[in-house]
């Protein structure tokens, strides 16, 4: 009887353990992919289905209600995830200071929106955003507002209010990231930065930053990523609204598949279009990354 060695054992072995994960990767993230651009060539209502060629894509670019959901994500794209990537950053330097005291519990505090359920912290957010709410009685009271804001009611205030959930929900996520780079900074480059006069401000630009970024790289092109997908928060809080000032291409991919009369071959070219931003903004973040490294 024919008998492998120990090499050839352990060779099998390994091949096993990487054949049987990239089955499942194409057969749970490839195919789907490939079928999903087959199914973006076809068009129809429900499941009477033709192909068309590129006739969705060019669709797209004469669709008001997608250039509206384009406009509105690149928005909550610009906005939002500068703003998110600073708040992790000084949340993780703040919360790395080894003279504070509770560290624990405030990066419990921090870390925890995060891991709330979506339903219950959108019910809160309009309860205290609501027209008569914790918020807008804060605002009057202290004067900074004569009346009344419609967080939920007005175009450019129900954008900034998803904004303020995203922000809230996910910059805590980031921070950990941030945490974890800062934990394995060697503190001899502090002591030599603090050695040669630098103050808390130089050494976090000119040390700091340096040494974090390739985080913030990572953590830019992950929430990019999560931006362009952005549906939870405006089918929760808003709806969409007003008047689709806060529809995202996502959800109007859910509308085209679910809500009104089904188009799935138009919903998978919508979906591909996020393909296509995700790949472009990811390119260009990667290319400013390397010339930043370079420099």
């Amino acid at each position: 009887m024919f008998k492998l060695n120990h090499f050839a054992r352990t060779k099998i072995l390994g091949w096993c353990f990487i054949v049987v994960p990239t089955l499942l990767i194409g057969l749970f993230y490839f195919y789907p992919m490939v079928q999903t651009f087959l199914l973006s060539l076809s068009a129809g209502k429900g499941n009477q289905l033709k192909f068309v060629g590129l006739a969705n894509y060019q669709r797209l670019l004469s669709d008001p209600v997608f250039l509206t959901a384009l406009g509105n994500t690149l928005i909550f794209l610009v906005f939002q995830v500068p703003l998110m990537v600073i708040l992790a950053i000084f949340f993780s330097v703040l919360l790395n200071q080894k003279t504070l005291k509770w560290r624990g519990v405030f990066r419990t505090l921090v870390f925890l929106p995060c891991v709330t359920s979506l339903v219950a912290y959108s019910l809160i957010f309009k309860y205290l955003f609501g027209n008569e709410g914790i918020v807008n009685q804060l605002l009057v009271n202290l004067h900074i507002v004569s009346e009344p804001i419609m967080w939920l009611s007005h175009p450019v205030w129900a954008k900034v209010l998803v904004i303020i959930a995203i922000t809230w929900r996910w910059t805590g996520y980031n921070m950990i990231f941030f945490l974890a780079a800062l934990q394995n900074i060697d503190p001899q480059i502090y002591e030599a930065a603090d050695v040669d006069g630098a103050s808390k401000w130089r050494t976090f630009f000119s040390v700091t930053v340096p040494l974090l970024r390739p985080v913030i790289l990572f953590t830019s092109i992950t929430s990019t990523i999560g931006t362009l997908q952005l549906f939870d928060e405006p089918m929760n809080l808003t709806k969409g609204g007003p008047g689709n000032a806060t529809l995202t291409i996502s959800q109007y991919i859910y509308n085209i598949s679910f809500k009104f009369t089904p188009d799935f071959g138009y919903a998978a070219a919508v979906s591909y279009a996020i393909v296509f931003l995700v790949v472009i903004f990811s390119i260009i973040q990667l290319k400013v990354g390397n010339q930043h490294e370079k420099n």
